[in-house]
């Protein structure tokens, strides 16, 4: 089910039309959802599979089909996500995270800020593996305005993207994290 403003198709209802209540989303109606995000103009979804489908704005990419960087009106699968599970979903502005159960974390969309953890600021058209966390099992994730937070298997919490107002957590570096820094005031107790 969606409502509100549909100007860039977020609502799924194939149309760029707002919705004063509640309506269902067509496409899944064959479907179980168990999870779903929504950003700005963009929304996400997980269906019992584990497959993932995103809809609405696709400037930068943040919908995670490759080129097509087209606003899509219908949800439509991330083909880059076959043979993996997706257990979790976040959507930022205009980015957007995904946790596989394996414990790993992918980023697309727009990257000005270093929000998808890549180590530089460039967008990303399709999902691509966070590999700063290669080595470790992230437990959960979030996706903010313009930055991210994830948590660890081992309680460790990482935050990385736009610094400004001390929105990271990292004392007086206000500085934007183009890789997932470590939150060290939980470090020294």
């Amino acid at each position: 089910w969606s409502w509100g403003g549909g100007g860039f198709g977020q609502l799924g209802h194939g149309d760029q039309q707002h919705q004063w209540q509640p309506k269902e989303v067509e496409a899944f109606a064959t479907q179980r959802v168990v999870a779903t995000s929504a950003g700005t103009d963009l929304c996400i979804a997980i269906t019992s599979d584990g497959a993932i489908f995103t809809w609405g704005e696709g400037r930068h990419g943040c919908l995670g089909h490759g080129v097509d960087l087209s606003n899509q009106l219908l949800p439509k699968k991330i083909e880059a996500f076959a043979g993996q599970r997706v257990v979790a979903v976040s959507a930022g502005r205009i980015h957007s995270l995904a946790l596989t159960a394996d414990g790993t974390v992918w980023s697309w969309g727009g990257g000005g800020f270093g929000q998808l953890g890549h180590g530089d600021q460039q967008h990303q058209w399709q999902p691509k593996e966070v590999e700063a966390f290669a080595t470790q099992r992230v437990v959960a994730t979030s996706a903010g305005t313009d930055l991210c937070i994830a948590i660890t298997s081992d309680g460790a919490i990482f935050t990385w993207g736009e610094g400004r107002h001390g929105c990271l957590g990292h004392g007086v570096d206000l500085s934007n994290q183009l890789l997932p820094k470590k939150i060290e005031v939980w470090s020294r107790e």
